[in-house]
């Protein structure tokens, strides 16, 4: 089945495959956000280990999709070498931190709100935190479709699938750990839904637009893999592993950590 799926997208145009990648890991969001219909609550516990779970993922596409293709592909020798994913990442931890101080959002325990003072709703606030997480996800994913196409030696399609089948995979209990929180603040199914899917929409955007620059632009693919995850790796540090650390399920956070990491490296290799 992957198989097909990988010599599917070698035969399309690599803007439609990231659309395609990107429409697949919203939908996982979509899928996952449908559990609002069927529990009335979360156990703090069961979203502790998505969230280590999402941010195991997180890490190790960080590493094993972006960085090491990125330094890879990059000229020169030695130290020389690194500029490229050196500068990148910096510059994607940078973006994410202007983003966070700049655009209201709310973390998920609805405790502590950031950026810009701003009247608007609680429930508008956890959405933007969220769509702001994903942004990197979706850039991801296309930056490495565009690099496949721009024929870079270290991108290939499997990599690219794996890619997008791990940030899926980890938005699935991600969508479920937006809609429940918009729950519980007295909203009905049908609103938690929509507003937890709505978060991963910006997915598929990125995504496009992230291929569309890497043809365009060839010489910035090192650059753009290594913005992806240094952009990623702050969303990670910032926001997801702070989030697991709020209750007494730390060890069930961190062991949702490893399990992401692992089945990310795993799809990675096995499929890169």
């Amino acid at each position: 089945m992957i198989d097909q799926v990988i010599a599917y997208f070698e035969t399309i145009d690599p803007i439609l495959a990231a659309l395609y990648a990107t429409i697949f890991t919203w939908f996982l969001t979509a899928l996952g956000a449908a559990l609002v219909f069927f529990f009335k609550t979360m156990n703090r516990a069961v979203l502790d280990g998505m969230l280590g779970f999402t941010g195991g993922v997180m890490v190790a596409a960080s590493f094993w999709s972006l960085l090491a293709p990125g330094i890879e592909m990059s000229p020169g020798e030695g130290f020389i070498r690194v500029i490229p994913a050196a500068v990148g990442f910096l510059l994607g931890a940078v973006f994410l931190y202007g983003l966070d101080k700049i655009l209201p959002h709310l973390h998920i325990n609805f405790k502590e709100s950031e950026g810009i003072k701003t009247p608007w709703h609680r429930t508008t606030l956890l959405i933007l935190a969220i769509t702001m997480h994903n942004i990197p996800e979706g850039l991801a994913v296309g930056v490495l479709f565009g690099g496949v196409a721009s024929g870079f030696e270290g991108a290939t399609i499997g990599g690219a699938v794996a890619l997008a089948l791990g940030i899926g995979l980890q938005n699935f209990p991600e969508g479920f750990a937006v809609a429940m929180p918009l729950r519980r603040q007295r909203l009905s199914r049908t609103k938690s839904w929509l507003y937890g899917q709505a978060s991963a929409l910006v997915e598929p955007i990125a995504g496009v637009l992230g291929a569309w620059a890497v043809l365009t632009f060839e010489p910035i693919l090192p650059y753009a893999l290594s913005f992806a995850a240094g952009a990623m790796i702050f969303v990670v540090v910032e926001e997801v592993i702070p989030e697991t650390q709020q209750d007494k399920f730390t060890d069930i956070a961190t062991m949702g950590f490893i399990g992401g990491f692992i089945i990310m490296m795993a799809l990675d290799v096995g499929l890169g």
